[in-house]
């Protein structure tokens, strides 16, 4: 029986461009980094706690990472707040917070163009 998604491969052009979204603007920890060949890593970030984390993966060692894409949604708290702080921090946002039945969300952007959700 399956428990829990331990990874998310996210394809990026620059890990290191990637790692610094993550971890400085989003605020996630760098779980592992390990050399897995010139200028690549074994790239992983999760929030503080998470059992899930993703993998920052180079598209360059990734055939057809042109049409890959994530399909990922955070959960938090308080959607607004999480909001905020992370437009602060200098992330892109597409558009405000948005109440539906069955929650609130927003939408935003990682510095290759990637789509998330975060939801309350």
């Amino acid at each position: 029986m399956i428990k829990k998604i331990a990874t998310v491969a996210v394809y990026v052009e620059d890990q290191q461009k990637a790692k610094t979204f993550w971890s400085e603007k989003v605020g996630f920890e760098v779980i592992a980094e390990h050399p897995m060949g010139p200028n690549a890593y074994w790239l992983e970030v999760a929030p503080k706690g998470a059992e899930s984390h993703l993998v920052i993966y180079p598209k360059a060692m990734m055939q057809g990472s042109e049409t890959k894409q994530a399909s990922i949604v955070f959960e938090c708290e308080d959607v607004q707040t999480t909001y905020e702080s992370l437009k602060a921090n200098g992330v892109k946002f597409q558009g405000e917070p948005q109440k539906m039945q069955w929650g609130t969300f927003v939408q935003f952007e990682d510095e290759d163009g990637n789509e998330f959700l975060l939801k309350q």
